[in-house]
């Protein structure tokens, strides 16, 4: 697709599908639930579709799950929000940023009459994302789908320092005269996996353990590098934590605020330092069920090192029956065939990969 002159890629789904009976939001829960899917892209399709219900149901007056859709815009809904988040999964891409999102301006027409930009469901997906300036679009520019998207894939805002990959342009189906209908999606890596990182620091003693890990998944979701909780001995012989962290320095603000709202921290220390990093990517390798796996490859003075994911090692082991260290030193031998494939120029099993 060209649309406004840009060359885009531009998908489109046909169903034959039409305006018959209506599917309730439970009802589409419940297919994502049976669908052979990761564990990954069914929890944030079904989290997707509970906040889509909610927003309709706040609109409407109805409970979430009674939410119904057309019947085609119930097929368009399971597309984009599942076939979405599994696209992320099939590029390896699990960590995404967006930028401030423009909602349009003026009016919508919708199957309930004619309102205001944002349409109400819209602004209540979107209490929490940073909104930026309207754009050149007279309309609708988010929709209540790309709205509950954003809420289930992004982690806010992209770090200060980072180095574009890749990039390419999905367009949409209409084709305004006045600018180009079309999402632009870049693949980074961070500027800042060498060269300069702050460290991050607080001590806990009355933090009971089972809430360090959501502590943890907070800090990274807010940009940490890594993160690191030990037990240690504090004053009158209490046991405590220590929690430290390193980040990219745009990112500090982010993964302390993290860390004061997810902790009983009433403060921390923070410093900066200077760091070394090996060359490091991360490829998919194809398990034995058809699945892809993500393997971390390091490449050190002394070659190249493995290591498989092990959420998906864990994923695959569930679907398989086999035992997890069973399918991680299958994909271990299989990384490093595939790396020394790419370092001899020969031919290697075509999979994504990225630089870290």
């Amino acid at each position: 697709a060209e649309p406004n002159g840009h060359a885009t890629t531009h998908g489109a789904v046909h169903t034959h599908a039409h305006h018959g009976p209506h599917r309730h939001i439970g009802q589409l829960i419940r297919a994502v639930e049976a669908a052979d899917l990761s564990e990954w892209v069914r929890t944030r399709a079904v989290q997707a579709f509970r906040l889509l219900g909610e927003a309709e149901g706040r609109v409407h007056g109805v409970p979430a799950e009674d939410v119904s859709l057309h019947e085609v815009g119930a097929v368009d809904a399971l597309v984009d929000i599942v076939g979405g988040i599994e696209g992320f999964e099939v590029l390896g891409l699990r960590t995404v940023y967006n930028r401030p999102v423009a909602v349009g301006s003026g009016w919508v027409r919708a199957a309930h009459g004619v309102m205001a930009v944002p349409a109400p469901a819209t602004g209540l997906l979107l209490e929490g994302l940073q909104i930026g300036p309207d754009g050149p679009v007279t309309g609708e520019a988010t929709t209540p789908t790309g709205a509950v998207l954003l809420r289930v894939l992004t982690s806010g805002p992209p770090p200060d320092g980072w180095r574009p990959v890749r990039s390419s342009w999905g367009a949409g189906g209409r084709n305004p005269v006045e600018y180009a209908n079309a999402l632009r999606m870049i693949v980074a890596e961070r500027a800042s996996e060498a060269g300069e990182v702050v460290l991050m620091a607080t001590d806990l003693d009355d933090l009971s353990p089972e809430y360090l890990e959501p502590l943890r998944s907070a800090m990274f979701d807010a940009g940490a590098l890594d993160v690191q909780i030990w037990a240690t001995q504090m004053k009158k012989g209490r046991t405590g934590f220590r929690v430290e962290a390193t980040m990219a320095p745009g990112d500090a603000d982010r993964v302390a605020g993290a860390v004061l709202r997810h902790s009983t921290s009433a403060g921390l220390r923070r410093w900066r330092a200077e760091r070394t990093t090996l060359q490091r990517e991360t490829i998919e390798v194809e398990a034995g069920d058809g699945s892809t796996v993500r393997v971390k490859l390091v490449r050190g003075p002394d070659g190249v090192r493995a290591k498989p994911e092990f959420d998906d090692v864990v994923e695959v082991a569930r679907r398989t029956g086999r035992a997890a260290h069973e399918v991680a030193s299958e994909l271990h031998l299989q990384a490093l065939r595939q790396a020394d494939a790419r370092l001899a120029g020969g031919p290697e099993t075509p999979n994504t990969s990225h630089k870290e």
